[in-house]
């Protein structure tokens, strides 16, 4: 009895939390031509207000969002300040912690009465679209494309985003998306290798084939090389602190986002990715059902029973690794975005291409980690004037403004004046700040739209990023195959929907363990191996997944 009253409890505070915050009704739509004649709404003109000065009085909106920690309440963030300034349009912002948000999402919609006027960062998935637009709870933001220039203008120019945010069910769009296109996270892996500790190695004769001079960004390495060199690094004191027991030979953080394992399966020229899923001549393919897997994962393993391989790499969080880095250096090579985020002496470290594997393959994993960020921004069906709303969240898809709502304001992360290029420029970080303390406290994130254009003639690149960009471009994405391409957000049926609910879980639990196993326990038998394919193509149900995404793939293709 006590824990039913104790969940009664819990259930009530958390509806009381729900309602806390606004607690009038939502004021009645005024009508298009009193907006206009009243309140001065327009939309065309970018540099002008959207409402006029009674407008901003008598008008307001509501929006809801869980927040990063770090980050300053959003009403009091100086970019949605301007904003206010810019647009006239009153938003009072209800801000929550993640966790806090996950707990109340369900709650929010079930409370016709005292909803909040949309809610950012809404995580929203294909699902659950389907499922709210079905009842009306959501706004179909494509019916209201006359007000938002911005948006309107991606859809036309760029039919591949249109395409993943389209809900298949009505033709519809009902949520509104962030786009960050920098070329970054289709290959989330750079190989560093130790220069000083490689040419250690060479000098000492235990490794053939190359010699010191070879040991610059971009150097070639054969696995059998690679072998040898990070056999080296773990017989012997390379640091120097008496010890042969701290050196890591190569490390990484398993299954991670970035940073991660996959890369060493492009020694047997699969491009590998977390889902194991990916597109092959246009055709959706799970790089598990391939023997090259076998092949590669055996190899993976004989590195890791030799010590080659961290065992810390399995089990450590990316902060574990991050931190494990700095210091007395212990990485003999690591896979990560850049060397200056994980190590001390960065100059240390030099960038490899791929590693070349037994059979001469040489290629790279190819992420699954979309630009397209969808479900972003949702709106209520009862918001009141939401014309005015929507005109309003159109202004994030303006370049400048996307700048400012994903790094930080002019004036505080950007100089007020632009560079000799006519583009925005990072300032100078305050001194005692990283580029994330700054950004996570002044940047709500969220919605925004910076692609090439933006890139090339609006607003600089952080420092890293350009890094990050370069060495891409010059040392991994040569490696990728033209045939082979992400899986990009796909929407789906509800039917489509049931399929993946019925059986995707528990085909990636059933790759995950055996996998990890594999690799940590010696390798995969023959025997062990057919009988993971047998699983896989009967219970797991494979082939039914593969046609669910083949379809939505072909859908996106048509659109």
């Amino acid at each position: 009895m006590k824990k039913w009253v104790s969940l009664l409890l819990v259930v009530v505070m958390l509806l009381s939390m729900v309602a806390c915050g606004k607690k009038t009704k939502k004021a009645a739509s005024v009508g298009l031509d009193k907006l206009k004649s009243e309140y001065g709404f327009q939309w065309t003109d970018p540099t002008k207000p959207i409402l006029n000065e009674k407008g901003a009085q008598e008008l307001s909106f509501n929006m809801y969002s869980s927040k990063n920690a770090s980050a300053k309440d959003y009403n009091d963030m100086k970019i949605m300040q301007d904003l206010a300034a810019s647009t006239n349009v009153t938003v009072n912002w209800e801000n929550v912690s993640e966790s806090i948000y996950s707990t109340q999402k369900n709650l929010i919609f079930g409370n016709k009465d005292n909803r909040p006027d949309g809610i950012y960062h809404a995580g929203m998935g294909a699902g659950e679209i389907i499922k709210y637009a079905k009842r009306n709870v959501l706004v179909p933001i494509s019916d209201y494309l006359e007000y938002m220039p911005n948006f309107s203008k991606i859809l036309e120019e760029r039919p591949d985003i249109k395409a993943q945010l389209i809900n298949v069910e009505d033709g519809k769009i009902y949520s509104l998306p962030r786009i960050e296109e920098m070329g970054l996270l289709q290959n989330p892996n750079i190989l560093f290798l130790n220069k000083n500790w490689a040419k250690e190695a060479i000098d000492a004769g235990a490794v053939t084939g190359l010699s010191a001079d070879d040991l610059k960004d971009g150097v070639t390495i054969k696995a059998d090389q690679m072998e040898a060199m990070l056999t080296y690094f773990k017989d012997n004191d390379m640091n120097g602190d008496g010890k042969t027991t701290d050196e890591r030979p190569l490390s990484f953080v398993y299954n991670n986002w970035q940073g991660n394992q996959c890369d060493l399966y492009g020694m047997f020229g699969l491009n590998d990715n977390l889902e194991h899923r990916i597109i092959v001549d246009g055709k959706v393919t799970y790089t598990v059902q391939d023997d090259r897997f076998k092949e590669a994962t055996n190899f993976i393993a004989n590195w890791v029973s030799k010590g080659l391989i961290s065992e810390a790499s399995f089990d450590q969080s990316q902060d574990m690794f991050l931190a494990n880095g700095k210091g007395l250096e212990k990485y003999g090579a690591f896979y990560w975005w850049e060397s200056e985020t994980v190590v001390s002496n960065p100059e240390n470290y030099i960038v490899c291409a791929p590693i070349v594997g037994p059979n001469g393959d040489q290629t790279v994993c190819i992420s699954n980690n979309p630009e397209v960020g969808v479900g972003e921004l949702i709106f209520f069906s009862d918001t009141p004037n939401i014309e005015v709303l929507l005109a309003y969240f159109d202004r994030y898809y303006d370049p400048i403004i996307s700048a400012q709502i994903n790094y930080g304001p002019i004036g505080i992360v950007y100089e007020e004046e632009l560079d000799a290029n006519g583009m925005l420029v990072q300032k100078p970080l305050p001194e005692g700040l990283t580029a994330d303390e700054l950004r996570l406290q002044n940047a709500p994130l969220g919605i925004i739209y910076l692609s090439d254009y933006a890139w090339n003639n609006v607003v600089n690149m952080e420092p890293r990023a350009k890094l990050r960009l370069e060495r891409l471009t010059a040392y991994v994405t040569p490696y990728m195959p033209t045939n082979v391409k992400p899986c990009p957000n796909l929407q789906f049926t509800m039917s489509e929907l049931n399929t993946l609910a019925n059986y995707e879980t528990a085909l990636n639990d059933y790759i995950r363990t055996n996998l990890f196993k594999w690799i940590t326990d010696g390798g995969v038998s023959d025997s062990a191996w057919s009988a993971f394919q047998s699983e896989l193509n009967g219970k797991c149900k494979i082939g039914e997944l593969a046609k669910v995404y083949q379809d939505a793939y072909d859908r996106y293709l048509g659109n």
